[in-house]
């Protein structure tokens, strides 16, 4: 820890910024209901509203994890609870 007169080598970075890092690559993002997606981050706003490219959807039901894919979804920020960039979603690399 960085005493008085001393300064951190930590750099601290906005959410924002990490997330406009992940433009163009593959996210894991975990929602709010029973869905989880995977696709390419084409682009977002302050609001942490989505577009994605190639989703894969995964929804957690009784008969066990239901997929479906999609070119492209538009995503409200509200009910995204995380981010994983890079992730391969729910059913990992299979």
């Amino acid at each position: 820890m960085a005493t008085e007169g001393q300064q951190s080598n930590t750099s601290q970075r906005l959410p924002l910024e990490l997330i406009a890092e992940c433009t163009g690559s593959k996210l894991w993002i975990i929602m709010k209901n029973d869905k989880e997606l995977v696709g390419t981050l084409r682009g977002f706003d302050d609001y942490v509203n989505m577009v994605l490219e190639d989703v894969t959807e995964f929804e957690n039901t009784p008969e066990g994890i239901r997929t479906n894919q999609l070119d492209q979804i538009l995503l409200n920020g509200n009910n995204i609870c995380l981010l994983i960039p890079g992730g391969s979603g729910p059913l990992g690399d299979q």
